[in-house]
């Protein structure tokens, strides 16, 4: 797989990402066998960025990340976040941190769970409203002097917080939902990034699995998987309203023989070196199938298409339950 340049502070990652958080929590059954697997073959693709977070599975997924990779270290461009507060023994806790303390004791956590020195990419998972941007920041920063992180990240942060936290200290990556069905970050997050010469990486690419077109009802959806109550876009009448936009994209994806999946991440990847996605999957299966998306090239009048197939206007549904925690 191509290397590409990761913001502008030195990074170099493969030109596309793996997402872990499904393998510990949040979408369905869990089988840590499998996801190991997924992580390894990920590597032997040429995959580098593996992404994860100490909320996932509250801690779980770190420690799964960790031991996987553990003979393969120096492979792996590891990043991880922190400010997302879970407590093990209520999970149904959630609250968010960005003070100085936190940040240092989330890090040296995430380090224990890990099993590494040191972090690639340290993200804040969630702007904390109560906690100016500049001591959050400042402490990361004081992170990367002790040689526990690489490089910084924020993560579904506005453009004025973007702007007052890179100028305490320089931002490698801002990691931020974008798909098709989710374009909101054209606007105005796009053009700052680029502006700064910050890296972007979109989450969800796939609109959380839904437009690979394997979603079709809500019975697909196993019980345990929070797409069935967190997010309204897969729920009743804007699921139906959805499913039409998909099949748009399947036919498109069907003249061109690839899958709607694929076809739904080259457009993603088709818009710009300075973009690395970072698609989730558990399965090894699933995994291949994303990293052949790189292969495929769109057309100029390919990409028209396929966004006129999928207008913003047209998506329905917020993309959280709740958007109390998103800065913007």
């Amino acid at each position: 797989m191509k290397n590409v340049k990761l913001g502008s502070q030195g990074a170099v990652v493969g030109r596309e990402g793996l997402g872990c958080m499904g393998m510990s929590e949040f979408y369905g059954r869990l089988d840590d066998a499998e996801s190991a697997a997924t992580i390894l073959r990920a590597l032997d693709l040429g995959v580098t960025m593996l992404d994860t977070a100490d909320m996932y599975g509250i801690g779980a997924n770190e420690e799964l990340v960790g031991k996987t990779i553990r003979h393969r270290r120096d492979e792996v461009f590891l990043a991880t976040k922190f400010g997302n507060v879970r407590k093990p023994e209520d999970p149904t806790y959630w609250a968010v941190s960005g003070t100085p303390d936190y940040v240092r004791s989330a890090c040296d956590a995430s380090l224990r769970r890990l099993g590494v020195d040191y972090i690639d990419l340290y993200y804040q998972h969630r702007v904390d409203k109560d906690t100016p941007i500049e001591e959050t920041v400042g402490a990361m920063a004081e992170l990367v002097t002790a040689g526990k992180v690489k490089y910084l990240g924020l993560s579904e942060a506005s453009p004025a917080t973007i702007r007052r936290a890179h100028a305490v200290h320089p931002i490698t990556a801002l990691q931020t939902e974008y798909s098709l069905w989710e374009r909101h970050v054209e606007d105005e997050i796009l053009p700052t990034v680029r502006e700064l010469g910050i890296g972007f990486v979109p989450y969800s690419p796939l609109g959380r699995g839904f437009l690979t077109g394997t979603i079709t009802k809500p019975d697909d959806l196993d019980s345990t998987d929070s797409r069935a109550t967190r997010f309204p876009r897969f729920e009743g009448a804007a699921l139906d309203q959805n499913l039409a936009l998909v099949e748009r994209v399947r036919a498109i994806a069907q003249r061109k023989g690839v899958k709607a999946g694929q076809l739904a991440l080259a457009w993603v990847l088709a818009q710009g070196e300075d973009l690395v996605p970072i698609p989730g999957t558990k399965r090894r299966t699933y995994l291949e199938e994303n990293v052949a998306a790189v292969d495929i090239v769109l057309s100029p009048e390919e990409i028209a298409e396929i966004e006129a197939a999928v207008p913003q206007a047209a998506v329905a549904g917020d993309r959280y339950a709740s958007m109390a925690t998103i800065d913007r």
